[in-house]
């Protein structure tokens, strides 16, 4: 490494289950990556040049988002490969250290959390849970619930009660969604080893128009990922007027819970 590169920091795991020779497996700017290793843990970093990687260019950088798609996809690829071979804690994009003693620095630091984190996702794996919302389906079942909890009477009735009902889902349409969201969030975090909810994805990045309600992460063992999948499967059946979509495997990021803004 010289004074014109920086560390980039992809994932942290036990010194056990990485080797000195990680193969082929290169970074976000082509680098062959390695581990540095601190007692019974290990970073695996790679060296990349601060004129594209320092804080300036790397600011702007983020600005791009074809630069910052790629960057992205090969610092996943690094965290994927690495679950696959082991227990790994991937961390966030753009974590940059200047030389290799500072990241053994924070792996010192950091120690109690790195370890509790690697206990927590040994032998799981994250997944993704998106749920959207069908406005007139939704308020179709509100208004058949509603309606079944009322009095019949005769056709004009009836009609009337029907009629109220369809109003009244209407009105409430967006907290019954907010509600079936809550319950479907707190019955996948029973199948799961920990689940966490994200913020719901702007249409105009992901480029749908779906209304999404729910967008939830999911630690599940890696031996009950099929009865994961069937109890998504079960709640889309259960809540009419939603639609769940499953996704995953995903490296555990969002439950490495050992990070810090300042390298």
């Amino acid at each position: 490494m010289t004074d014109a590169e920086g560390v980039w920091l992809y994932a942290v795991t036990s010194a056990a289950d990485v080797g000195e020779d990680l193969g082929d497996l290169t970074g976000v700017a082509g680098e062959v990556v390695r581990p540095v290793v601190s007692s019974d843990l290990a970073a695996v970093v790679g060296s990349v040049p601060l004129a594209v990687f320092g804080d300036e260019p790397l600011r702007r950088n983020l600005e791009d988002l074809t630069w910052l798609e790629a960057t992205a996809r090969a610092h996943d690829a690094v965290g994927s490969a690495l679950a696959r071979q082991g227990t790994a804690v991937p961390l966030r994009l753009a974590i940059v250290f200047r030389d290799d003693d500072r990241v053994r620095g924070m792996l010192e630091e950091r120690r109690a959390a790195f370890e509790s984190a690697l206990a927590l996702v040994r032998g799981r794996t994250e997944w993704g849970v998106k749920a959207y919302g069908d406005r007139a389906a939704l308020t179709a079942a509100v208004a058949e619930a509603d309606l079944a909890k009322s009095e019949r009477g005769g056709a004009g009735t009836a009609y009337l009660l029907r009629r109220r009902a369809q109003l009244s889902a209407q009105e409430t349409v967006e907290r019954d969604a907010a509600e079936r969201a809550d319950r479907i969030h707190e019955l996948l975090v029973r199948q799961a080893a920990a689940g966490r909810r994200q913020p719901v994805t702007d249409p105009v990045l992901n480029g749908r128009r779906d209304w999404m309600v729910l967008n939830g992460t999911y630690l599940v063992d890696d031996d009950r990922a099929d009865e994961f999948a069937s109890a998504v499967k079960d709640l889309e059946n259960r809540f009419a007027g939603i639609r769940l979509e499953l996704t995953g495997p995903w490296p555990p990021y969002s439950f490495a819970g050992a990070e810090r803004d300042t390298p």
